[in-house]
């Protein structure tokens, strides 16, 4: 198959029903995790995403179910995040998004600058998961009632800690250098509300 074929049938599988394919960064040894795809919509009350890792599930840590609170440091094992930023603006909020059921949320006024608890009126977790021999899947989909203007620059990404202790990164694109979700580089959807 040719070169332009074969990216075409990747951009098809990455895209099919709104799911979009993340990346692994360049950095990240290839794990049990065969591929990362999500999806965000706005809502009238913030957002819905939805987040999938495909492979094998088993062999990676997943953290226990837990309350579902705002916990800080859920980016140190796996966990999904969007970044959503006001197109025109440098303010952006971060929601971390844990399988356990824990999330955070953090405004920030600019790359890494003036952090904050983010205002939150709500955010439900829901997640499904099962893996045997490798192959299996997790999804986790987040319904997040939050001020979040549009139109918007949004980033979704994963983090999967392997048995290990060692993480991949997944965005739908990086900057140059080290993973660093925080860059605007990162935030490749662009979204309105309909």
């Amino acid at each position: 198959m040719d070169a332009g074929k074969s990216l075409a049938r990747l951009v098809s599988l990455g895209d099919r029903n709104g799911m979009k394919a993340l990346m692994l960064h360049n950095a990240c040894d290839l794990g049990p995790i065969r591929s990362v795809t999500a999806e965000v919509h706005a809502t009238d009350v913030g957002c819905e995403a939805r987040f999938r890792l495909d492979g094998g599930v088993d062999r990676i840590k997943v953290p226990e179910a837990a309350p579902s609170i705002r916990t800080d440091d859920l980016w140190k094992t796996t966990c999904f995040e969007i970044f959503w930023q006001p197109i025109g603006g440098t303010y952006y909020r971060e929601f971390n998004l844990s399988p356990s059921g824990r999330w955070a949320a953090y405004d920030f006024d600019g790359f890494r600058e003036g952090m904050r608890d983010a205002p939150v009126d709500a955010i439900s977790l829901s997640v499904a998961h099962g893996s045997s021999d490798g192959a299996g899947e997790l999804e986790l989909v987040a319904n997040i009632a939050s001020d979040l203007p549009t139109p918007a620059q949004v980033a979704l990404n994963a983090i999967v800690e392997h048995a290990d202790g060692s993480l991949q990164f997944w965005a739908l694109a990086f900057p140059p250098g080290k993973p660093e979700f925080h860059s605007e580089a990162c935030r490749q959807w662009v979204l309105d509300r309909a």
